[in-house]
């Protein structure tokens, strides 16, 4: 079992330690499982109250924690920090494929780099170009004319449609399908005929793709997913959108053809966002927003039909109050009956 003192762990992620230097911590866990001998971190304040009641021997925090009857280590961001002391007490035990595996189906026209691992029943197809060290797990389908970067994840059962470019250091998840058609019919006579879809997917470095994500295929030019975007899962992404770089995207959030995000910008749970509209930098649309128009830079929106987020919650806070005010209402209707009947008996 791995044993390290704090004094250890502080200088391994860079922290200041305020506690006894020579506690030995053997195990890592969350602030409300933790138990003695073990570490645990702190990154949001609203839950300082489980700094005080949590069992762990030691606490990762901000710098701006002031007080604990627990030993910290002060960092500038404790969620990465304590994500280093993760990989350290638990290392990974994910076995990755190795090799190339007898029953892929591999065109003698695709371009494998070294050390390319290819899980069982892969297909790829021909002119295809993989670069080093990139795996491919079992059952994926990666169609002709793609190219996917060096050091990139493909997990089980992903499909990647024709003539599409994935960088390097991509993680795709479990049943992703990247480069299916987007979703365009014209009605002719009464019928909804398909207009082709012949564009790509773009999907640059350092992006992860979440489970069961769907990211269509541009009608004419591209879909581009930025670099460091990560996607989480079940979240539907339309022809021809454009993610900037380093977004967040949470699961089954919903983006129409043609929209545009800046960099940095945060799409909830279960946002929905109709096509063709403009998200700025560091914009953020809250869970379950439904945006319908365009979102300025640094704002955050959040309701139904989405809108500045203090103008959602007064708004919020209204409805919340029609039962009283329902009631308020049928009190006065009796008050105006009962001083009507008076009126109408006194001049009778």
């Amino acid at each position: 079992m791995l044993k390290l003192t704090l004094s250890e762990i502080a200088k391994l992620v860079g922290g200041e330690l305020n506690g006894d230097p020579k506690i030995v911590i053997s195990g890592i866990s969350g602030i409300k499982e933790a138990k003695t001998g073990e570490i645990t971190f702190l990154a949001n304040p609203k839950y300082d109250s489980l700094l005080q009641a949590t069992r762990a021997s030691a606490v990762l925090t901000s710098k701006e924690t002031e007080y604990s009857l627990k030993p910290l280590i002060k960092t500038d961001n404790p969620s990465v920090a304590f994500a280093k002391i993760v990989s350290i007490f638990a290392p990974s035990a994910v076995c990755h494929p190795k090799g190339i595996h007898s029953s892929a189906l591999i065109s003698p026209k695709a371009k494998l780099g070294k050390g390319v691992a290819i899980g069982a029943y892969v297909i790829i197809e021909e002119n295809t170009e993989i670069g080093d060290n990139a795996i491919i797990y079992g059952h994926c389908y990666i169609g002709n004319d793609t190219k996917i970067g060096q050091k990139t994840i493909i997990y089980p059962n992903v499909s990647i449609r024709e003539r599409i470019s994935i960088g390097s250091n991509v993680i795709i998840h479990c049943g992703a399908v990247i480069g299916s058609d987007g979703f365009g019919f014209a009605k002719v006579k009464g019928v909804q005929e398909k207009i082709p879809q012949i564009g790509t997917v773009v999907i640059e470095d350092d992006v992860e793709i979440g489970a069961n994500v769907t990211i269509d295929r541009a009608r004419f030019d591209k879909t581009l997913i930025g670099k460091g975007t990560k996607i989480d899962n079940l979240v539907q992404i339309a022809h021809n959108v454009i993610i900037g770089e380093n977004c967040l995207i949470v699961a089954q959030a919903g983006i129409s053809g043609s929209t545009v995000l800046g960099k940095e910008v945060i799409i909830a749970g279960q946002a929905g966002l109709v096509g063709h509209i403009t998200v700025g930098d560091n914009a953020i649309a809250a869970a379950q927003a439904g945006v319908t128009k365009s979102i300025p830079p640094k704002t955050m929106v959040s309701g139904y039909p989405a809108r500045p987020h203090d103008a959602a919650k007064r708004v919020n806070a209204c409805v919340q109050g029609l039962p009283g005010l329902y009631s308020k209402i049928k009190e006065l209707e009796q008050k105006i009956k009962e001083l009507q009947a008076k009126f109408e008996n006194k001049n009778g």
